[in-house]
């Protein structure tokens, strides 16, 4: 009786030769076979299993594929916003740019560990060339050499040692050059209070902050940046404090092996700080109290702090203490306090410019509560100064324009989306207005007001009190008149005593087909403004008749078109306002 195998063997053959149908078959039989005779010497298990497979596929049977493997975000890639926006002091630290792969760099004190990338090129009598990974014994071999031993050799010292090495065997005409071509692949684990605690892979190279960048950073909210344990096993080899680095530039250099620990423990007391320092953010310190001394050296005040207002942590009751800063080595805080950096002190003096037409110096320092009247007695005016249109500008006076301006576009905004329509086509007119007026509006918050204080047609000018940084401006009588807004030709038109409103319009080419014939407004060099009409020559400034003067700028406002009534009127104020404060016309 034949043996099993023989019998196999022979009816494979038959099969494969004799009929080219059967070779669909030819797989299963050579199933058979393998059961009888067993894999081949020194095949391997999985091969056996992938060859079925393949098998499998090609008779068409089901088979159930692994799912594909998904590649995870690279660090770099996530969301570190919160990060940047959080109030903790060092947390910005943490945004993705430490986890990035960086090219090697070469590091003279790192020591060399099993894993490392030795390249080493010999030349000579004898040559050789070879990328060489240190072995677990510490050890890379070398042709003819042998096993030269590299474990625990700082950088700086591996040149020499390989020529050392060399030496004992090759006498002379053999040169070498070995340098480190990449470091110990490593997997360390990051743990505590990061955002993403985990294992991430890096080379022993890298510093601790790589590692806690891919982890996310420190939570602000509840990890600790004042001490960062670096663990082997159960033994703390070192510990990080991120406020010397981010205060000082100082980081330990500490060599990563795989399997370390990098742990970052609860967070400790804490203090808010704000007002005028430069550090605005919140500070950790160990331990109950803090003195204030020490909290300044974090903080940074700005130059103009004088004072600062502590207040204290003591529950539902609010306590608030203030003191000077030179009292700052006497007060202690504890956790929770929240401190405030003011300038409480009285301006001694003021500083105020005098632009223009004049011949005396354009910086007036003032004792504080100057008036006016005192700086007017001080400027030496030309022949060509318009005494009669002193124009004073003012920061705090552009703050409250530029707010009222804001308050206003607000309730244009509101009647422009809360219009109603009664039919679908009126719906859809409505859409397209609002969106017209949208864009407008979004133009005219963009406006500066310039800040201008009327003052001419004041009885107690003198009595004014000037403002440190305040801009007193003298005109120059240069004989024009300013014709703007809606028309041709916005120019400059020479004054003539004979000319209407109407004749400087026409002098710049007349009216476009967008002005509004019926609003016109003059504006004289002080801030004071009047409405007009076409044929005007004398109008009505803040209650006194007055012709058109030289230095006078006409402006034409632009016709409005919308359907509501409401929206009328609110952009006719705004656009009024707008060009009285800013000197600005703004149509659709």
């Amino acid at each position: 009786m034949f043996p099993k195998y023989l019998l196999a063997i022979f009816a494979f053959a038959i099969a494969f030769v004799y009929s080219p149908v059967a070779l669909a078959q030819s797989n299963d039989q050579f199933d058979v076979l393998k059961s009888v005779i067993g894999p081949s010497a020194g095949q391997r298990s999985e091969d056996t299993d992938m060859g079925a497979s393949s098998r499998d596929h090609d008779r068409g049977a089901v088979v159930d594929k692994p799912a594909p493997m998904v590649e995870p975000e690279k660090p770099q890639n996530l969301d570190y916003s919160a990060n940047l926006k959080s109030d903790v002091f060092g947390a910005n630290l943490f945004t993705g740019a430490f986890a990035r792969q960086a090219a090697a760099q070469y590091n003279p004190n790192y020591v060399i560990s099993v894993g490392d990338s030795i390249r080493v090129r010999l030349w000579g009598a004898f040559e050789f060339q070879a990328s060489l990974t240190v072995d677990p014994q510490g050890n890379v071999f070398l042709p003819n050499v042998g096993p030269i031993r590299l474990l625990g050799v700082r950088n700086k010292d591996l040149q020499s040692t390989v020529d050392s090495a060399i030496s004992r065997v090759f006498r002379s005409n053999v040169f070498s050059y070995a340098s480190l071509a990449e470091a110990q692949p490593v997997r360390v684990y990051v743990g505590g209070f990061v955002r993403r605690p985990g294992a991430y892979a890096g080379t022993s190279m890298d510093s601790i902050l790589n590692y806690l960048d891919q982890a996310g950073g420190i939570d602000p909210d509840r990890g600790t940046f004042l001490r960062i344990e670096i663990k082997r096993g159960t033994a703390v080899r070192a510990t990080m404090n991120l406020y010397d680095f981010l205060l000082n530039g100082e980081i330990p250099q500490v060599q990563l092996a795989d399997g370390d620990v990098i742990f970052v423990g609860p967070r400790e007391s804490t203090i808010l700080v704000s007002g005028l320092v430069e550090n605005a953010k919140r500070f950790e310190f160990s331990g109950e109290a803090k003195p204030l001394a020490d909290l300044i050296a974090f903080a940074k005040p700005m130059a103009m702090a004088t004072h600062v207002r502590v207040v204290r942590n003591t529950g539902v009751t609010k306590n608030v203490e203030y003191y000077p800063l030179s009292e700052a080595p006497n007060v202690v805080l504890k956790n929770g306090d929240e401190l405030a950096f003011t300038a409480d002190k009285k301006l001694g003096t003021i500083t105020v410019r005098v632009e223009g037409e004049h011949e005396s110096p354009q910086e007036y320092v003032l004792p504080y509560g100057s008036h006016l009247g005192d700086l007017l007695g001080k400027i030496e005016y030309s022949n060509r100064s318009d005494r009669n249109n002193i124009q004073l500008f003012r920061e705090s006076v552009r703050e409250r324009q530029r707010k009222l301006l804001e308050v206003s576009l607000r309730s244009l905004e509101t009647a422009a989306l809360n219009a109603r329509s009664g039919t679908s086509d009126e719906a859809l007119l409505r859409k397209q207005e609002a969106d017209l007026i949208l864009r407008w509006i979004d133009r005219a918050r963009k406006i500066e007001p310039n800040g201008q204080v009327v003052i001419s047609q004041s009885a107690d000018l003198g009595d004014l009190l000037l403002e440190n940084g305040d801009i007193l401006r003298v005109p120059i009588k240069d004989g024009l008149v300013l014709v703007s807004g809606e028309v041709l030709f916005p120019n400059a038109v020479a004054f003539d005593r004979n000319m209407t409103v109407g004749d400087y319009i026409n002098r710049a080419g007349g009216y476009t087909n967008n002005a509004d014939a019926t609003r016109i407004i003059v504006a004289r060099p002080d801030g004071s403004f009047a409405q007009a009409k076409r044929n005007a020559r004398v109008l009505e400034f803040s209650g006194q008749k007055s012709p058109i003067n030289q230095g006078d700028e006409i402006l034409v406002l632009p016709k409005i078109d919308v359907k509501s009534r409401q929206i009328f009127k609110d952009m006719t104020q705004i656009i009024y306002q707008i060009a009285v404060s800013a000197g600005v016309v703004l149509g659709l």
